[in-house]
Formats: structure tokens, C-alpha cells, sequence
């Protein structure tokens, strides 16, 4: 028995089946782009760079973060699914620059009933400055290629522009 809190996705994914057209596309990017972005909702990935389905490899993570898993999985994009350069885009008004990580500590313990001590949730405590770190650490990344091109950006959920967020 399906639980009744998905049934809306489900009678959607129906009617999405209906007229599915991906079937058949290949694994790789096929414009050689991995997007590493917010888990936010205001963000639409494919469309605000122009891309469809099948262009890019598309991570999302709360802050847009460059952690262990979204490094991982840039990794295997880069060596295995056709991947040639990597934004990493940050977005304004991000939750994850509204609070420390002990702040949010203490408001998901009081909201969970659990303890979250111990966790880290990755804050951002100046977005510039963080962005730079997480290009840096995409850099060294000896599995990642010298010749991978590496961008940081800054998406502007009010206006939809992109901006440069950090160095080339």
C-alpha cells in the first residue's frame, strides 16, 4: 500500500510517464557541465543556464557546498560521464548564511526532540570567502584534472541573474 503523503507525486509521475521522452538518452553530459548547487527551491538548474535534460550533471546540497560526497560524485562525473569544466553556484538569501552551525544546532535538537551535537551542517559565514575555500579544495583535488575548468558563481534569486561569485 502506498502511503497516502505521496500519492500527489505518484498520480503526477503517471501522467509524466504518459509522454516520457528521455528513455534511450545517454550517461553523459552532453555539454561536458557538472553544476554543484543549493538545495534550494527557488532554483531551476537546467533553465537558468539554458540547459535540458541530458547537458548537465546537476549536484545539489544545502549551501552548495564542495563536501566529501559532492566531490565523490564530481570525480566520477569528470572520469566517467563526459564532464569538462564544474560551476559551483551559490545562490543570495540562503538559509545556510543565516545561522551558525551551533545555531542550527540548537534549533534542529529543539525541533527533532534528538540531539544534533557533534553535526556539522556546513554554515556560511561569508559567502565570498567559502566559495573561494570550496573552489580550492575542487582544485586540489588530485582525481580532478588541471585542465577541468572551474568556475564559483552567485545566483540572485530576486533578479535570476548569475554574477561571478569567486575566481576563475
Amino acid at each position: 500500500m502506498t502511503d497516502p503523503a505521496f500519492t500527489d507525486i505518484l498520480a503526477a509521475n503517471a501522467v509524466y510517464s504518459e509522454s516520457f521522452h528521455l528513455g534511450g538518452m545517454r550517461p553523459e553530459a552532453a555539454r561536458g557541465l557538472a553544476v554543484l548547487t543549493c538545495i534550494d527551491s527557488r532554483i531551476e538548474p537546467l533553465a537558468m543556464l539554458g540547459l535540458v535534460p541530458g547537458d548537465a550533471k546537476i549536484l545539489r546540497n544545502a549551501g552548495a557546498r564542495v563536501t566529501p560526497d559532492a566531490l565523490r560524485s564530481l570525480v566520477l562525473a569528470v572520469h566517467l560521464l563526459g564532464v569538462e569544466r564544474i560551476a559551483v553556484i551559490q545562490h543570495t538569501r540562503c538559509k545556510m548564511t543565516q545561522a551558525t552551525d551551533e545555531e542550527l544546532r540548537v534549533e534542529i535538537t529543539a525541533r527533532s526532540g534528538a540531539s544534533a551535537d557533534g553535526w556539522e551542517f556546513l554554515a556560511i559565514d561569508h559567502p565570498p570567502t567559502v566559495l573561494a575555500s570550496d573552489l580550492a579544495v575542487l582544485r586540489a583535488c588530485p582525481l580532478i584534472p588541471e585542465d577541468i575548468a572551474v568556475i564559483g558563481l552567485m545566483y540572485d534569486v530576486d533578479s535570476g541573474l548569475l554574477h561571478a561569485g569567486a575566481g576563475p
